[in-house]
């Protein structure tokens, strides 16, 4: 019996805590979200399309039918709830959210797992500015007034800093114009070098946006106080509108708590023409990076456009890492400890 399997008694004892404040998270989450009038839903984990995001890897499967009647079909562990949760939105069920059993393939180490879950919650009529007033409720009410992750602290008592993509960049990118380059590989690039940065060969523009994103800008939000990092760039508008006001934006966000990514938000796109040319753009960069690679290629999903055709009412949506929830609620170092079975990936 070896001491290094995570159900090894010694081994299981040194994360008890952490997983006993962990179940406390799960009822205080359904509390929270019942008394705002929420439906908890389960939605499939198998499913013809696990996301649209280009760089997420999934896990393939094969649907056999029993004895040969029928015929099989490829399907995918979802990497997001998200598709199916909007599905529910235009069917009319109101007010959802689920904590949902995801999978990525390739993920590991302090703060990524191959299989975790995520806290999804959609609102119809919900805007923008109250998704974050909610999420700052909701941070507040299920974790310690100070939280800390490798030694960085944030007070959660203080206002939550909301804080556009593009004043970010100009703050600690010496003032470059992250918005005027919009999609401009060869503008970004002498942005990039303006400031201090060499481009790497054949480093386009959204590599680039999110190299600057991470050696410059995550390093200096979400530390003393929690940050909502708002407005993205249009190119990285994935299912979010683009802000009426300036278009050059989406309506999205991310949340970082103790120099934690904990969230990504989204001011829901509704309009299924611009939502097509968007899925169909990602099915081609996905081919032209992962080719005919078995993780990494399915098709556009079809369904979710004509849910969309139907009609999606205008509303806001969230996705937040509840196992990094549950380390910054407990204390916890490493995402393996507030599993209560770690992935076998070694």
């Amino acid at each position: 019996m070896s001491s290094r399997s995570p159900w090894h008694p010694e081994r299981f004892a040194a994360r008890l805590p952490f997983l006993r404040r962990r179940a406390r998270l799960v009822a205080e989450t359904r509390a929270f979200f019942g008394a705002r009038g929420y439906a908890e839903v389960e939605t499939p984990c198998l499913v013809p399309v696990p996301g649209m995001e280009v760089h997420l890897r999934a896990f393939r499967s094969e649907y056999r039918p029993h004895l040969g009647a029928g015929v099989g079909r490829a399907l995918w562990l979802r990497t997001s709830p998200e598709l199916a949760l909007k599905r529910l939105l235009v069917a009319g069920a109101g007010p959802v959210f689920e904590l949902a059993r995801v999978w990525r393939n390739g993920e590991a180490g302090p703060l990524h797992a191959p299989e975790f879950t995520m806290l999804e919650w959609y609102r119809p009529g919900l805007s923008f500015n109250g998704l974050m007033d909610e999420t700052e409720a909701f941070v507040r009410a299920v974790c310690p007034p100070v939280v800390a992750h490798a030694g960085v602290e944030t007070d959660l008592r203080l206002p939550f800093q909301r804080l556009p993509v593009a004043e970010a960049f100009a703050a600690f990118c010496g003032g470059l114009d992250i918005l005027g380059t919009e999609g401009d590989a060869a503008r970004l690039r002498a942005e990039a070098l303006r400031v201090g940065v060499q481009p790497r060969e054949d480093e386009g523009w959204e590599d680039l946006f999110f190299r600057l994103l991470l050696e410059r800008v995550e390093p200096r939000i979400g530390r003393g106080r929690a940050t909502f990092l708002t407005h993205w760039p249009a190119p990285q508008a994935a299912l979010a509108r683009r802000d009426p006001a300036d278009p050059r934006a989406a309506l999205r966000f991310e949340l970082f708590v103790a120099g934690v990514e904990l969230a990504n938000a989204f001011d829901e796109l509704t309009d299924p023409a611009e939502q097509r040319e968007r899925f169909e753009r990602d099915v081609a960069e996905r081919l032209r990076l992962y080719g005919g690679e078995e993780d990494g290629s399915w098709e556009v999903d079809e369904d979710f456009l004509r849910a969309l055709e139907h009609g999606m009412p205008a509303g806001s949506g969230i996705a937040l890492g509840f196992d990094r929830l549950a380390m910054l609620a407990s204390g916890a170092r490493r995402i393996d400890d507030v599993l209560w079975l770690p992935p076998a990936t070694g």
